[in-house]
């Protein structure tokens, strides 16, 4: 079951083909966690959301409130029986009519949720090799930094990482310097320093992300930093590791010749799952 627009449908349910969400890429969107019938950090996404549909000049609808997506949310996991722990992606598009100039700003959306097997964030500290993604850059723009329907670099660097028997590969920016995973926000611990690329960048403005930096600051001895890191970085780094919503924190344990710790990520994933 699928919610379009506050009315609960079929997944079957066709689209137009002239949604310009898939014309156009003409739509954001956002990935969600529900526990026991609780949206994960539902302010952060909230707030993120109108952002990202105010830099992309679409038309907010007026009843486009918190409480309102938390009920269509909720409704839809609960009509497909997963509200205890799922994943949701609640995805905006502009409506239909135009080309590249859009006939009007107003705004449809799409509600999907499936089942995860987990309430709580899972300490993975098995196996994972990540290498550099250098086929195509990501810019150092605002759009960079919002989950827009248009991720054609992270599909490409996706199959990359499955041609190349790789977990994952991490993202460049046009001048070259780490911006962040495939699939989430890169921190680095080198020494007491962490180490996050910041917004300026071009990294995704990450809800885990966010939670993270949060936690890593009332760690002892720890200097948290919003800053750059290049590749060079990366091979002499303590402490390698990606966030996002769903997983939480993944541990990178290879890149290329270089192997890593997971202590850090250990104690930032407990007191996650403490906050939650």
């Amino acid at each position: 079951m699928i919610n379009y627009n506050g009315e609960i449908l079929s997944s079957g349910t066709n689209l137009s083909n002239s949604n310009r969400g898939f014309l156009y890429g003409d739509g954001v969107f956002e990935t969600l966690k529900i526990v026991n019938n609780r949206i994960l950090f539902l302010e952060d996404h909230y707030f993120r959301l109108m952002a990202s549909m105010r830099i992309v000049r679409m038309q907010i609808p007026n009843d486009f409130m918190l409480e309102y997506i938390e009920k269509q949310i909720l409704s839809t996991a609960i009509a497909n029986n997963c509200n205890n722990s799922a994943r949701v992606r609640l995805t905006v598009f502009r409506n239909e009519g135009g080309y590249y100039l859009p006939e009007r700003r107003a705004v449809s959306y799409l509600i999907q949720v499936s089942p995860l097997n987990i309430t709580e964030y899972s300490f993975i500290d098995s196996y994972y090799e990540v290498d550099l993604y250098k086929d195509f850059f990501i810019s150092k723009q605002l759009l960079s930094t919002i989950k827009t329907t248009n991720k054609m670099i992270n599909i490409m660097g996706s199959i990359f990482a499955n041609e190349n028997d790789l977990h994952n590969c991490l993202l460049l920016n046009n001048e070259k310097n780490v911006v962040e995973a495939l699939n989430g926000n890169l921190f680095m611990l080198f020494g007491n320093r962490l180490i996050t690329p910041s917004i300026e960048e071009g990294c995704l403005n990450g809800v885990m992300r966010k939670q993270i930096l949060a936690l890593a600051k009332q760690i002892e001895n720890i200097e948290v930093i919003e800053g750059v890191i290049s590749p060079f970085d990366l091979q002499k780094a303590d402490e390698l590791f990606i966030t996002n919503v769903i997983v939480g924190i993944q541990p990178i344990t290879k890149y290329r010749k270089k192997e890593y710790k997971t202590d850090l990520s250990r104690l930032l994933l407990n007191r996650l799952n403490a906050l939650v």
